[in-house]
């Protein structure tokens, strides 16, 4: 499910954007009264402002929809996060102690530091 709609959202984003680009601008109308006009006859009289901004909004609509199914807890599976970060962590392993029999071990012969040494 979770799969599908990643698909589904990709294909909207990408039709958004194609969308917006196929839009007149504000300045667009300008060039129209020198004779660049003869492309809003395709979509009648008001040209395809009225057809793409629908249409843009209707996808913006579902992309909107779709974007709060991705991040539902039921597309992911109802899974449950932790009660806490300290669940999350393993346990640390108890720590070894040294065993208390141990023989005496004689230091290592180290000679002592000069007292004359600066300081």
């Amino acid at each position: 499910m979770f799969t599908a709609l990643l698909v589904v959202q990709v294909l909207l984003s990408i039709a958004l954007i194609v969308l917006v680009l196929l839009q007149h601008g504000k300045g667009a109308d300008a060039g129209a009264a020198f004779g660049s006009g003869a492309s809003a006859t395709v979509f009648g009289a008001q040209g395809s402002a009225n057809f793409l901004s629908r249409s843009t909004a209707v996808l913006a609509a579902l992309f909107f929809v779709n974007s709060l199914l991705l991040s539902s807890s039921w597309v992911m599976g109802d899974r449950e996060a932790p009660a806490s970060i300290a669940e999350q962590v393993a346990p640390a392993a108890p720590a070894e102690t040294a065993p208390a029999d141990l023989p005496d071990v004689p230091a290592p012969d180290v000679p002592a530091a000069p007292a004359d040494l600066p300081q």
